[in-house]
């Protein structure tokens, strides 16, 4: 399909301008713009943006949640040759220098005064950025800047414009071809600054196609966009394939309010990283602690009878008619209503992806009859590599390649794809994208992997952290750090891992706990706490978390490969690990290293045998300013097992 994102503007328009396009909750009610609407609106911004002087070939950064007048604008610069960027909206003003000056960024849209009030903050940093219009004057009033304007002007000058010039839009539309570049997504930056990745029309949109042939995604199929725009999953879910399908997107009122709004809408294709996923299924289990003793009976019973035949039954298998019969009854009862509460009663395909989803958890939700599968994907692949049959769904792999990719294996275990999705470079980084990209167009992925029997790609974590454990028993054993953190993030108690074992003789591990499960768990057991600090290191949780320790360990133990990355020590932190502190990306991976330098108190305390640390760590506050939160925290032993061998 080789067009542009504005072609497919105006051929939904065209075909079904009154077909809804967009749905957005304010003040409580959901408003709906039709596509004829939309190529209104986004014809008016782009000739308003014309005039205001957004020229072919020229970035524009966007920074705020999903909005149909941030998307409208995103299409409104592609209109014109123009490259939108979108930011992450929960960034530090500081995080936004880098991108606009390595973008060279005239124009900026921004959502509300929040954003309005970062772009300010720069701008003595980023002389060039001219022009900053906003979605929400709310609080703006006052604002007398040079160059600040609403979009609502934007919208009433280019109106007129588009009056005295009938044809300039769809002559601007015209001049677009596929292999035109049409965004750049920033990547998360673990280590040094982040790299603008570029994709042309013709990647996004032959990745969208091919994600929505593999799924047989149609006009018909109603999404919620609630995560960050600027990360690339989002927008192949509500931009890319949005365009490509033509279904409706629907934009939450707020983050606070997409529970509510997921319940209402009832989205028949969802994705969600693990992380929202375990959410969801966190606060179920909570609640059904304090529901009453014949609702949890009930409840327990069923969830057996779903885990014995649930899994089977989502991938088509003859169950017998007595496990049908009780399945039935527990649809009726337990998994209908669940699924309901959970806002997926209409769900027909439900993805993850951005880090491994824990066996439990994913087949908790494929037991209930939600169709859960995992994707492969990364900003510079336009996310689409992998992706998992209806019936194939597995925990442990990341599906089969879809349309158009070829998949191999490296030496040193890296997985290389080929794809008509590939980036065409990091934008103003050679050095980089020569890195990544050979002259035979493979992409290293820097994943350590392999293809299983099945033809499933496996996942087993980064080339680069995947290391050796040195001296002791387990001598020149592998050690896969994000291996082991995934298995403890598993347990709903644990929110955050970090492990470190590479080139010592032990496995070590820093962890943060889930507040709300944690704090409910202790709520139950009259067990009184100060907050996250106090709760923390209460000796109790201690052991409740030296328990999911000693069970992965147990696990490990039977896993040839991995039998040597067992955790011998481990203390939990007394504070989240945040972005704003620098311990996490934007997309909450965590910076390992980073973490290693900012806390090497508490790993020499691991590594020296000690049983107790005091660490002081400044913090900072939503509203900018900074302190500091000291504890002394306890270290504990975990039990480790002795490799179980493999029967002859």
């Amino acid at each position: 399909m080789l067009t542009t994102f504005p072609r497919l503007l105006l051929k939904h328009a065209t075909e079904r301008g009154s077909a809804p396009a967009m749905r957005e909750k304010e003040y409580g009610i959901w408003q709906t713009h039709s596509w004829a609407d939309l190529a209104a609106l986004v014809e008016h911004v782009a000739c308003g943006l014309h005039q205001a002087g957004l020229r072919r070939g020229e970035h524009m950064v966007i920074v705020g949640a999903n909005r149909p007048r941030l998307y409208a604008t995103m299409l409104a610069a592609q209109s014109l040759g123009a490259i939108p960027v979108p930011l992450y909206q929960d960034a530090v003003a500081a995080e936004c220098v880098f991108p606009i000056n390595n973008a060279d960024v005239r124009f900026a849209l921004v959502e509300d005064q929040e954003q309005v009030d970062k772009m300010l903050e720069i701008r003595d940093r980023c002389p060039q950025l001219s022009n900053i219009f906003f979605d929400d004057p709310r609080g703006l009033r006052n604002y007398m800047e040079d160059g600040l304007a609403g979009l609502d002007e934007l919208i009433g000058a280019g109106a007129a414009f588009s009056k005295e010039h009938p044809d300039f839009f769809k002559a601007e539309v015209d001049k677009a071809q596929a292999a035109d570049v049409a965004a750049m997504f920033f990547t998360s930056g673990t280590t040094g600054n982040p790299k603008g990745v570029v994709h042309t029309h013709g990647t996004l949109i032959d990745r969208g196609q091919a994600g929505a042939e593999f799924d047989k995604l149609s006009p018909n199929e109603e999404v919620l966009a609630y995560l960050p725009p600027a990360w690339i999953g989002q927008n192949i879910f509500s931009y890319a394939q949005w365009l490509v399908c033509g279904y409706v997107v629907n934009c939450p009122e707020s983050a606070a309010t997409v529970t509510i709004d997921l319940k209402e809408i009832g989205p028949t294709y969802y994705f969600a990283p693990p992380r929202v996923f375990e959410g969801l299924l966190t606060s179920v289990m909570i609640r059904m602690e304090d529901a009453g003793a014949l609702k949890r009976k009930m409840f327990h019973a069923f969830m057996d009878v779903a885990r014995r035949v649930g899994p089977a039954r989502m991938d088509g298998k003859s169950i017998g008619f007595g496990n049908a019969l009780m399945y039935w009854l527990g649809n009726l009862l337990v998994y209908g209503p669940l699924r309901n509460n959970l806002g997926m009663s209409r769900v027909r395909v439900a993805y993850t992806a951005g880090e491994a989803i824990g066996p439990d958890l994913f087949s908790f939700y494929r037991s209930i009859g939600i169709n859960l599968k995992q994707l492969y994907g990364s900003t510079e692949t336009a996310v689409f590599v992998c992706l998992q049959p209806d019936n194939e769904a597995r925990a442990d792999t990341v599906g089969v390649p879809c349309r158009g990719v070829e998949i191999k294996v490296a030496d040193n275990g890296e997985i290389l794809v080929k794809s008509p999705g590939l980036l065409r470079e990091y934008y103003k980084n050679p050095a980089a994208t020569a890195e990544v990209l050979t002259a035979d167009g493979w992409y290293h992925t820097s994943d350590a992997g392999f293809i299983d029997a099945h033809g499933h790609l496996k996942i087993i974590d980064r080339v680069k952290d995947v290391g050796r454990i040195k001296g002791g028993d387990n001598d020149g054993a592998m050690f896969a750090p994000k291996y082991v953190e995934n298995k403890l993030k598993f347990f709903p108690q644990i929110k955050e891992v970090v492990a470190y074992g590479d080139q010592r003789e032990k496995v070590c591990v820093m962890i943060n706990i889930d507040f709300d499960a944690v704090g409910n768990w202790a709520e139950r057991r009259n067990l009184p706490y100060a907050g996250y600090t106090d709760l923390a290191q209460k000796p109790e949780v201690y052991q409740l978390i030296k328990e999911c320790v000693e069970k992965v360990n147990a696990d490990l133990s039977i896993d040839e490969l991995l039998a040597g990355s067992q955790v011998s020590r481990f203390l939990v932190l007394h504070k989240e690990l945040d972005a704003d502190d620098g311990e996490l990306t934007r997309t909450n991976k965590v910076r390992r290293g980073f973490i290693a330098e900012k806390y090497q108190p508490l790993v020499d305390a691991l590594y020296g045998g000690k049983t107790e640390q005091f660490i002081e760590t400044v913090v900072k506050f939503e509203d900018g300013r900074s302190g500091s939160v000291s504890a002394t925290l306890k270290i504990s032993d975990a039990k480790t097992f002795a490799p179980v061998k493999a029967a002859a």
